[in-house]
């Protein structure tokens, strides 16, 4: 398991396939606040999303990977209250 203290600002988030999904804004908690706005790869949501540190797989090459590949990513993602991401309301997750 992945330890928050393993996770850095600005770490890019792959899925297990290796593909973008986004950048780490921070920890908080047990979950890992995503950037709103990544430029470098279109992304521009109204708000950030988080990812529970469970779906973390590993940290390998400076990467943070998760457990679906990148186009299943989005499924993992969570408001800020803890509920699910509407997909397509914005969300550009590759």
């Amino acid at each position: 398991m992945v330890e928050a203290s393993e996770i850095r600002e600005h770490m890019e988030v792959v899925g297990a396939d290796g593909v973008h999904v986004g950048k780490v804004d921070g920890v908080e908690g047990d979950r890992i606040k995503m950037v709103r706005k990544d430029e470098e790869h279109g992304q521009d949501d109204k708000h950030h999303h988080y990812v529970q540190l469970s779906a973390v797989t590993s940290t390998e090459g400076g990467k943070l990977w998760l457990s679906a590949d990148a186009a299943n990513a989005g499924q993992l993602f969570e408001e800020e209250d803890g509920s699910p991401v509407k997909l397509g309301e914005n969300n550009s997750q590759r």
